[in-house]
């Protein structure tokens, strides 16, 4: 998510109130706070491009994408690998063994869009020409931020799985109507949501619809992280992920609200860990370079953020919402790869 409206990443001189202006005797300008939004700049030039192309991308991967190659080849690879034994055929026993399966189909659960999108938010924040400690805790308190949006939600519905039991639509798998189960559609509702969010988000990112997070950025700089946050939490409450399904019975039949916060936030923990060390390694271990990329060009960043929310966005809502009919015959066709 763009820190900013469209951002230009060229440095404006500063005048004695900070405010954007004539430089005035003190000297050069101050650096921005390393996790405050860029400061704002020229308009991307030929927005609707970026949103093609970025369109054109998301489609594409719907098209490729295998759900069985992603969860089984590689998320079930993961979850055997993090527990030592087969993580689908193995009940899980007791609460340190939940706590680990939590986590460990958390890890295996990485690959998905928002992850994409995730990263795109957090690319801008990436600093440049400061010391070693001060570009760790300016990496560190955007990851904090959307952590902390991200286990408010997992956090929750973890509660209301453990509260309600057995009879949430996540639990209800027979088809009714066209071939499509309660859980199906839920999963369909939630991911369609969020696949429009940041749609959105990336369309403001670029400039060309209003920025819906730009007042309360001003007060609070954090906000869209906690936002980005809030969405990577939300993927449980439509996740249909079969090791995830596991975790959720096992949370609603032990009817504990405690140990059901506990799972899912460990699970939302594991599903951002690589984004996390990815975006540590970039921030520490390229001396700044990814930063001066981003902002050798005006409006590098708002296209770098727009396009990895379009690109997510576009994924997330055909996949979830026009492939999956097609799936169902429901509408007559929807291209696929062979290995789809």
């Amino acid at each position: 998510m763009s820190t900013t409206s469209p951002a230009s990443t060229t440095s404006r001189p500063s005048g004695p109130s900070g405010l954007s202006g004539p430089s005035g005797p003190s000297g050069p300008p101050a650096a921005p706070e390393p996790s405050a939004p860029l400061p704002a700049g020229p308009a991307v030039r030929r927005p609707w491009k970026v949103v093609l192309l970025s369109a054109l991308a998301g489609f594409l991967l719907t098209v490729v994408w295998s759900a069985e190659f992603v969860d089984h080849a590689i998320g079930g690879t993961v979850a055997d690998a993090v527990l030592g034994r087969d993580a689908d055929a193995t009940p899980i026993t007791g609460l340190l063994s939940g706590i680990a399966f939590a986590f460990a189909t958390g890890l295996a659960g990485t690959f998905t869009a928002c992850n994409i999108a995730a990263l795109g938010a957090v690319a801008p924040l990436l600093g440049a020409g400061r010391p070693l400690k001060a570009r760790l805790l300016g990496t560190l308190r955007p990851l904090g931020w959307m952590a902390a949006g991200m286990l408010t939600v997992s956090g929750i519905y973890g509660v209301v799985a453990a509260l309600a039991g057995t009879g949430m639509p996540q639990f209800l798998t027979t088809p009714s109507g066209p071939g499509m189960s309660p859980r199906l559609v839920q999963a369909m509702v939630v991911f369609g949501v969020i696949g429009l969010i940041l749609l959105y988000q990336g369309l403001a990112a670029l400039g060309i619809v209003p920025d819906p997070l730009e007042r309360i950025s001003r007060r609070f700089p954090h906000a869209r992280m906690v936002v980005m946050g809030a969405l990577i939490g939300a993927f449980l409450v439509g996740r249909p992920f079969g090791l995830f399904r596991q975790l959720f019975r096992d949370t609603a039949e032990r009817h504990d609200p405690l140990y059901g916060a506990l799972a899912f936030m460990l699970q939302s923990i594991g599903n951002i860990v690589v984004v996390a060390v990815l975006f540590l390694i970039l921030a520490l271990g390229t001396g700044g370079r990814v930063h001066r990329w981003l902002t050798a060009r005006p409006g590098r960043i708002a296209v770098v953020t727009g396009a990895a929310f379009i690109v997510a966005g576009v994924f997330t809502l055909l996949y979830w919402d026009v492939r999956i009919l097609a799936r169902r015959e429901i509408i007559p066709w929807y291209p696929m790869a062979p290995w789809a």
